[in-house]
């Protein structure tokens, strides 16, 4: 029994440690993110090399899965909400189902595997070559250098790709679902409609998502990358990272609704 007992509290332990790390990580970032001391040349490179990195990587698929999620259920919603005589919840449908729950997680899930494992990776192997050691034996702050850029471009990103999501998933469902069922609304009306639909929480709900889902990947692939597993082969530290990074993104969405 007291072996059982040490085995989840073992487990138990290292789960929590984990998620105190991130918070810890994000934290500390958040704080010296708005130092204008803290952007270096080095950091602000460092930034801009990430940023270009998650947007540029994740757009292609972002504009896809906008289209494709616009096709899908925006000329659904339409659809059968005309059919069933309640176009005037169309609005709010879409708000709720899509604008506040769909596209953090989407654009989160997309941030992660696009760039999120591969800075996973990247600080992995800085830290087995003992690259991190070395810059800190030098006095440079790696959490200066390396993570705090990384998680403010990834929070920026997600914001970025969440906005390009939202517009062109709205722009191809409503030109969509005029051709297909020929509503009245113009386009015009119908994102009017959305706007209307929105409340004054929704527009700070959204971003919110979006830019704490961005900063939790960067800090899960910091944690990851240059924990105490960072050592590890990237065999066992993709499937590390991956896991734990959708907990973070789906968590993160669902602990922010409800706290709305």
């Amino acid at each position: 029994m007291r072996r059982a007992l040490a085995r989840i509290g073992r487990f138990t332990r290292a789960r929590m440690l984990t998620l105190l790390e991130t918070l810890a990580v994000s934290a500390h970032a958040a704080r010296i993110a708005v130092r204008p001391a803290s952007w270096s040349v080095p950091a602000r490179a460092e930034f801009r090399r990430r940023l270009t990195q998650a947007v540029l990587g994740a757009l292609p698929a972002t504009i896809v899965l906008g289209l494709v999620l616009g096709l899908g259920m925006v000329v659904q919603a339409v659809t059968w909400l005309g059919f069933a005589g309640q176009q005037a919840l169309l609005g709010q449908v879409i708000v709720t189902v899509m604008v506040r729950e769909l596209v953090p997680v989407l654009v989160g899930l997309l941030l992660l595997g696009r760039s999120g494992l591969v800075g996973m990776i990247e600080l992995g192997a800085m830290q087995r070559d003992g690259t991190a050691r070395a810059l800190a034996s030098q006095g440079v702050d790696p959490m200066l250098l390396l993570v705090t850029p990384m998680i403010v471009a990834f929070a920026l990103a997600a914001f970025t790709l969440g906005v390009v999501f939202i517009l062109l998933a709205l722009l191809s469902g409503f030109l969509t679902a005029g051709l297909v069922s020929g509503q009245a609304q113009s386009l015009p009306e119908a994102l009017d409609g959305v706007l209307r639909a929105m409340r004054a929480i929704d527009f700070a709900i959204v971003p919110a998502k979006l830019l704490v889902i961005g900063g939790l990947i960067g800090a899960i692939a910091a944690v990851t990358g240059l924990g105490r597993n960072g050592a590890e082969g990237t065999e066992r530290l993709l499937p590390r990272g991956f896991v734990r990074g959708v907990l973070a993104v789906v968590l993160a969405s669902a602990g922010l609704s409800f706290a709305a």
